[in-house]
């Protein structure tokens, strides 16, 4: 039986993928900030099979609630067999540019309050010596486009620090997944003009997830066709990169 803490609960990608862990009976410790959706999502989850389910409301950018969180789940599982990381939140990054303290707030959200989080939660996995980390990163970290630089740099932040932590906690039996998904269909981007044909469900997305965590892989692009896309956008030479309207 899988003990699964999952950060960001309420999110169309972390919902998909716990669906497909209640289905495997496993048992959960839930946080997101929204109190009604957590309760939402809990009662789903047991219809599906859940074991049990615990939830916690939490702000993830409230860095002082972290170590509670954390003692409250371990107190709860005992051991943290999963832990995945799918908060965030999609800034309009014309309105970043002008507003150095909305820049910076979304900067957290999406980069520092990670980082925090999987600090604390390395220090456990370390203690246990097993067990798997999974962070949602982007592919929109991967190169920084003019259409949304800030999320992206907060995003290449998350996916350089998991490319060192995956590299130290390798060592004692533990494994460190980035997942860079690419366009969700999801109620973060319900509003974005986005090609319909690049438009993953979430429920692929998060099978996809759930597989790439069996299988320990250390980077996964979902859907998966996203690593030849932004294989050719990291080859553009700058000269040209520059030039474009990405």
């Amino acid at each position: 039986m899988k003990k699964v803490l999952i950060v960001g609960a309420t999110s169309a990608i972390a919902t998909a993928c716990a669906r497909l862990w209640a289905e495997q009976g496993a048992e959960f410790f839930l946080v997101a900030r929204n109190d009604e959706k957590l309760e939402q999502t809990a009662a789903d989850l047991k219809i599906r099979g859940a074991k049990a389910v615990t939830l916690h409301n939490m702000d993830a950018t409230d860095f002082a609630a972290h170590p509670a969180m954390l003692e409250d789940c371990l107190k709860v599982l005992s051991q943290i067999d999963i832990a995945l990381i799918a908060h965030g939140t999609l800034p309009d990054q014309k309105v970043c540019e002008q507003n150095v303290s909305i820049a910076l707030q979304e900067f957290v959200n999406n980069g520092t309050s990670v980082i925090a989080l999987i600090t604390r939660l390395a220090n456990q996995f370390e203690i246990q010596r097993c067990g798997t980390l999974a962070v949602i990163a982007s592919v929109a970290g991967d190169r920084g486009r003019p259409s949304n630089y800030l999320y992206g740099s907060a995003k290449a932040a998350v996916s350089t620090f998991c490319e060192g932590l995956r590299a130290r906690l390798f060592k004692v039996g533990v494994h460190v997944i980035t997942i860079k998904p690419g366009f969700v269909d999801t109620p973060m981007t319900k509003n974005l003009a986005l090609p319909a044909a690049l438009v993953a469900k979430p429920e692929a997305v998060g099978l996809q997830i759930v597989n790439g965590i069996e299988r320990k892989r250390s980077t996964l692009y979902a859907p998966g066709f996203w690593a030849l896309i932004m294989l050719i956008i990291r080859s553009i030479p700058q000269p040209i990169f520059k030039r474009l309207n990405l």
